[in-house]
């Protein structure tokens, strides 16, 4: 089976071609950060109707981080087109990040849709290095299909608990890498060296809850899910929120 990888990959690699030699010529990324917003505003539609529900559980707490004030300070990582503003709660200050400024379009026009919400601004960074952030000054963080993209999951996660305030939690919900035994895990290797070139860096294989487990969070409440996604291969998932 582990023969029949490469071959395959070769003949996915073959059908993009075209993107293939515009990455080795080193003009497939900037095309690839315009058009990438574009095709994540719709998918991120899709996947919130499909996944409503995991969502609208996972935040369903977010309040229990709020401080003294009664309002939560929220940094949004990797937030996109702000597809989750829709699931955070009234009294909520928001500071969005994305490391793609080709965003902001979609950002605005959702920040608009979310009277409920104070924005306390956007700021393009990479996820491992949100100097613009001061330490301690946040009560939640979030990640949500971001932690696949970035070049340094560890990196990351030393910036999520700099961050954060001491009981202040990260909320994430991620795809992650199948079960290595699985068939799964095999389509998701074949698929993985073309998935990045479309996904703008997306990898299908990473194991994201070992990161997790490793980065010295006081509490981890970590489950594993299918998500409702048809045939997919990005359908594992894990969600969930750790505690510094």
């Amino acid at each position: 089976m582990m023969v029949l990888i490469p071959l395959l990959q070769g003949c996915i690699q073959l059908l993009t071609l075209p993107i293939c030699l515009l990455s080795y010529l080193g003009l497939w990324d900037p095309l690839c950060k315009k058009i990438f917003p574009y095709f994540m505003a719709r998918i991120s539609t899709a996947y919130n109707r499909k996944l409503f529900q995991q969502k609208q559980d996972l935040f369903s707490n977010l309040m229990e981080f709020a401080g003294r004030s009664g309002e939560l300070r929220l940094l949004e990582i990797g937030t996109g087109s702000g597809a989750n503003f829709q699931f955070y709660p009234s009294r909520c200050r928001v500071t969005c990040t994305d490391p793609n400024p080709n965003f902001e379009k979609f950002l605005l026009k959702s920040i608009a849709e979310s009277p409920h919400l104070q924005f306390e601004g956007s700021i393009v960074a990479s996820a491992e290095d949100l100097r613009p952030v001061a330490d301690d000054s946040m009560d939640v963080v979030v990640c949500t299909l971001v932690l696949c993209s970035v070049h340094s999951i560890e990196r990351v996660l030393r910036e999520v608990l700099r961050v954060l305030r001491l009981g202040g939690a990260l909320y994430f919900l991620e795809h992650v890498a199948a079960d290595r035994s699985s068939w799964g895990y095999f389509w998701q290797q074949v698929y993985n060296p073309t998935w990045r070139y479309l996904g703008d860096g997306c990898c299908l294989t990473r194991e994201t809850w070992k990161e997790l487990e490793k980065a010295g969070f006081s509490e981890l409440k970590l489950r594993h899910i299918q998500a409702p996604l048809s045939w997919n291969p990005t359908r594992p998932h894990i969600i969930g929120y750790a505690v510094k």
